[in-house]
C-alpha cells in the first residue's frame, strides 16, 4: 500500500489572495505536497492566458507539487433560473486549462444547498439531466485526456452518484470520477467512512476536511472544525485510499460555516430517502460526542484564522497519513 500526498486546496486561503504562482510557493513553504486550484485568484495585471498556464505548470513540476484543477460543471441548469444551459464549453476550457497545467483531474462543482429549496426541480430531474449532459461529453473529456471529478457537495449523495455514473454507462477509471468531500458527507446525513466506501472505487481526489455535528432544537447542524477536532476519521479514510490503484491527493479544504439539517422535518427528511435508521443513528451517535468546545466558526471570522488553521490541518493530516502508512507496514 501506499502512502497519500497531502496538500492544499485554493478556496482555503482565498482570503490571502494568491495568484496561482504565489500559492504554490505558499504550498511549498507550508509542506504542502500539491495545490487543488478549486479558484483562481490573479493578481494585478495577471490573466489566466496560456503563459501563465504553462509557468504554473512548470513551477509545479519543479517544485514537486502536484496540480489538479477547477472550474468543472456537471449540472446543466442555471441554478438562478433553473433554465437548461450548455455545459460543454465551460467544461471544454477547464479541461484545456487543466492540460497546460498537467493536471489530469478537473474539479466539477455546480451546485448549492438544492435539496434545502422548494425553487430547485426534484432530484430525479437534476439526475436525469445530468446523466444526458454527460453522456454527451464522454468523448469531448477522454480525447483531452481528463477526468471530470464530480465533487460530492450538496446536489447528490452517494447513492445517488452511483445511480448518476449507472445512468451515465460510466465505470471507474473512465471519463468520469469523484471528488470526495469528506465533511460534505456529514451534511448530505452520511457517515465519513461510510460514505467514502460507497464511492470508493470512483475517487480521484480529496477534498479533506474535517467537521462536526451538534444536536439543535430543529434536528442537527454540521459545520467545519480544524483537521483533528471533528468526527472524520481520516485514518479509516486513508487506509482504504491507500488500498487504490492510482494516485489520490488529500488536498486540505477549510473554511468557516455551518449548515442547518432539519432532520424533524418530515418532508425535508423524504429528500433522502436512501438514509438508514442504523446511518442516521449513527450521526447523532458523532452529534453527542462532540466535545462541547468544539464549536462552529463563523464565516466572516474566516480570514482572520485561515493562514494559521490551514498551516495546522496541513501538518495534522500529514502526521495521520504517516501515522497510517506506519500502521500497514508493521
Amino acid at each position: 500500500m501506499k502512502s497519500l500526498r497531502v496538500g492544499v486546496d485554493s478556496y482555503s486561503v482565498g482570503p490571502l489572495r494568491l495568484g496561482p504562482l504565489a500559492l504554490l510557493a505558499w504550498a511549498k513553504a507550508h509542506e504542502a505536497e500539491g495545490v487543488h486550484f478549486s479558484d483562481v485568484y490573479l493578481e494585478p495585471g495577471q490573466t489566466l492566458d496560456a503563459g501563465l498556464l504553462a509557468e504554473v505548470g512548470r513551477s509545479a513540476a519543479e517544485s514537486g507539487l502536484y496540480v489538479e484543477w477547477g472550474g468543472g460543471q456537471h449540472i446543466p441548469f442555471d441554478t438562478t433560473t433553473w433554465q437548461l444551459r450548455d455545459l460543454v464549453p465551460i467544461n471544454t476550457l477547464a479541461a484545456q486549462r487543466a492540460r497546460a497545467v498537467g493536471a489530469r483531474v478537473v474539479r466539477s462543482c455546480s451546485g448549492g444547498l438544492m435539496r434545502w429549496s422548494d425553487k430547485a426541480p426534484p432530484t430525479e430531474v437534476l439526475l436525469r439531466e445530468t446523466a444526458r449532459a454527460l453522456r454527451a461529453q464522454k468523448s469531448l473529456l477522454t480525447e483531452l485526456g481528463v477526468v471530470l471529478a464530480i465533487e460530492l457537495h450538496f446536489e447528490f449523495t452517494t447513492f445517488e452518484l452511483l445511480r448518476l455514473f449507472e445512468m451515465c454507462e460510466a465505470e471507474p477509471g473512465g471519463y468520469l470520477g469523484i471528488c470526495l468531500d469528506t465533511m460534505n458527507l456529514l451534511t448530505m446525513l452520511e457517515d465519513p467512512v461510510a460514505g467514502t466506501e460507497r464511492m470508493l472505487p470512483w475517487v480521484v481526489a480529496v477534498h479533506a476536511k474535517d467537521g462536526a455535528l451538534r444536536l439543535t432544537d430543529a434536528g442537527l447542524e454540521s459545520f467545519t472544525t480544524e483537521i483533528g477536532n471533528g468526527v472524520v476519521d481520516f485514518g479509516r479514510i486513508a487506509a482504504r485510499l491507500a488500498m487504490l490503484d492510482r494516485p489520490v491527493h488529500l488536498s486540505v479544504e477549510d473554511h468557516g460555516g455551518s449548515f442547518a439539517l432539519p432532520i424533524y422535518d418530515a418532508m425535508f427528511l423524504s429528500r433522502f430517502p436512501d438514509l438508514t435508521v442504523n446511518e442516521l443513528a449513527r450521526l447523532v451517535h458523532l452529534a453527542y460526542t462532540r466535545p462541547a468546545s468544539v464549536t462552529p466558526l463563523d464565516r466572516a471570522e474566516w480570514p482572520k484564522h485561515c493562514a494559521a488553521r490551514v498551516e495546522r490541518d496541513i501538518a495534522r493530516l500529514r502526521q495521520i497519513v504517516r501515522e497510517q502508512a506506519t500502521g500497514q507496514r508493521t
